[in-house]
């Protein structure tokens, strides 16, 4: 199953570069190189600096051992055995039950939980979490969410010049000139949903792949489950943070009743219980 997640991300991956070459044929290079530049700088600070604006963004306070033993050793000890660096724990100020990893990579990284989600789950079931949470920065998720990211926003800075040129009439060139308004349409509207379903696509890959390499860490799956019904049937809308980072966490905070499963940044709980039910370690 593992390898079925990773092979999807590639799988999508090359999707979102192939729509990136094509969108490429309508100018040749100029143009696509800078919207490339763009996006680069644009996802490389966020790479770098994203774990301290997501934690300042959510009002994270750091966790030392003094201030909750249990809970700080739970996670050295999730740590030893995702075979990582211990990360940095932080506590965030809500009763919305939740938790996140950010950083760029695992010798820097962090875990950030809720007081929601403390208050609720048994320690198996944060064991559980913890476990998920370790598993996004064993597989540097953060990493293949900055490409997913940084091909994306190239798409979008192209399909803006599209309609730009549409509106200025500095569209394509040569043959495509002739028949290019239906080639506009897609450039301008439908390539940038393309490239965010894609992207989105990979996130709940990812989801999926952190469920089975945490619960497969700790040789425990069903605690994991336990816990995502739980987070399920309490939830409460997280009223402070952006809905642009609503991937971290390990259910969406923002969801309201009803959310369309192909722009969902996270898979349906009740499929991600029944695969962790499934599996057996």
């Amino acid at each position: 199953m593992a390898f079925q997640n990773q092979f999807k991300t590639v799988i999508l991956l090359a999707l979102l570069t192939a729509l990136l070459l094509w969108i490429g044929s309508f100018w040749g290079t100029n143009g696509l190189i800078f919207g490339l530049i763009f996006a680069l700088v644009l996802n490389f600070g966020s790479y770098w600096f994203s774990d301290k604006v997501v934690l300042a963004m959510y009002k994270a306070k750091p966790i030392t051992k003094e201030d909750n033993s249990e809970l700080y050793n739970l996670v050295m000890e999730v740590a030893q055995m995702s075979k990582i660096p211990m990360p940095k724990l932080y506590r965030i100020p809500t009763q919305n039950p939740n938790a996140f990893a950010t950083g760029r990579s695992p010798k820097y990284a962090a875990v950030a939980v809720t007081d929601g989600i403390l208050d609720i789950l048994s320690k198996p079931e944060l064991r559980g979490v913890i476990a998920h949470e370790m598993a996004h920065i064993k597989n540097r998720d953060t990493l293949i969410s900055t490409i997913a990211a940084t091909i994306a926003g190239v798409i979008s800075y192209a399909a803006m010049m599209a309609r730009w040129g549409a509106i200025f009439g500095g569209f394509g060139g040569g043959d495509r000139d002739n028949n290019g308004g239906i080639e506009l349409i897609a450039l301008a509207i439908i390539t940038p949903i393309i490239a965010t379903l894609l992207q989105l696509a990979i996130s709940r890959s990812r989801e999926y792949l952190a469920d089975e390499t945490g619960s497969k860490n700790i040789h425990d799956s069903y605690s994991l489950a336990s816990a995502l019904e739980k987070l399920e049937n309490n939830h409460h809308k997280l009223t402070f943070g952006n809905k642009t980072t609503s991937s971290l966490f390990i259910v969406n905070p923002f969801k309201g009743t009803k959310f369309w499963k192909l722009f969902s940044t996270h898979p349906p709980t009740s499929e991600r219980v029944k695969k962790l039910k499934s599996m057996r370690w």
